[in-house]
Order: structure tokens, then sequence, then C-alpha cells
């Protein structure tokens, strides 16, 4: 992965508000299908602030085409409390956000030492293992494998390994 990967554009920046919107539009779409969808959302809605004050009309104009439009209304909501009081330690408790958006944006805006686990993460794991495991169990066996201070270029590698090959 430190020598060949793919370029997209949320692997460029450590803003956890980019990251946070890229991770939510990520949810059940493929990356290159988000990649124009993210870039035009950012360019109109380009900080939590943005987001936070825009009309829902707008934000859901601006996700038309990527479904579940619940992700939008949730992304907007997380990021109202970010615009009120900033980013809370415990990334959980934003609207919509759980343990794997959290270790995600968490690993990749501020280092956290945190495995990020998705169903590419848990293809990897399942088939490294032969076996599948809970969901308990798939983030104790991740975090095992997690590398001191290399937790952003872990997670991306293992959602690389699992989206490339382990299809």
């Amino acid at each position: 992965y430190e020598r060949v990967r793919r370029p997209l554009p949320w692997r460029a920046t450590r803003d956890p508000y980019a990251l946070l919107v890229s991770e939510v539009m990520l949810q059940q779409t493929q990356a290159a299908r988000v990649v124009p969808y993210y870039e035009a959302f950012l360019a109109r809605f380009p900080d939590p602030a943005a987001l936070a004050q825009a009309p829902v009309r707008d934000v859901l104009a601006a996700w038309s085409g990527l479904g579940y439009n619940r992700r939008a209304l949730a992304l907007q909501a997380a990021v109202r409390v970010v615009a009120r009081g900033g980013w809370p330690e415990d990334l959980t408790t934003l609207p919509g956000v759980g343990p794997y958006t959290a270790a995600a944006v968490g690993a990749f805006a501020w280092d956290r030492q945190a495995a990020a686990v998705d169903t590419n993460v848990r293809r990897v794991i399942e088939r490294f293992d032969g076996a599948g495991r809970t969901p308990r169990a798939l983030a104790a066996r991740a975090a095992a494998w997690l590398p001191a201070g290399r937790a952003a270029m872990f997670n991306q590698a293992m959602m690389e390994l699992g989206a490339t090959v382990c299809t």
C-alpha cells in the first residue's frame, strides 16, 4: 500500500470534516462512484459551519444520486454538533457516527491508534483466518494487528486490500 494505492481525494487530507464526509458517503457506495460527489459536496459545503447552516433541500440536492438520504441528514446533524461545540473526544457521541466511522476519522485525522473495521477489513481478516467472526472478535483481531503509530496507514492498507484484492 505504501508503494501502490488508488489516488482517492480523501487520502490527501487530515481535515476531520472532509474525512467524515467521505466516510459517510462511502457507506454502501463504491469509492469510484463517491469521488465526484465528494468533491462537489465539499465545494458546496467546505466546512462544518457551511453544512450546518445549509437548508436541508440544498443538502439533499447535493447528495442526490448517492442514495440513502438519511446518511446526508445524519451527516448534517453531526456537523451541527461540531459547528456548535467543536469535535468531541468520543466521535460516537455525534449523531449517526458509529464505532467504524469514529475509528476511521480518528485515525486518519488525528493519528488515533484505532482499528477501523469495515466490510473490506472484515473480508481480509476472515479470509486470512479462514473463519467468520463476530463484530467484537473482528475488532479485537484488527486491533491486535495494528502497528504502533501507524493506524492511519494500516487502516487504509487493509481497506484497500479488501476492496481491490479480496473481492
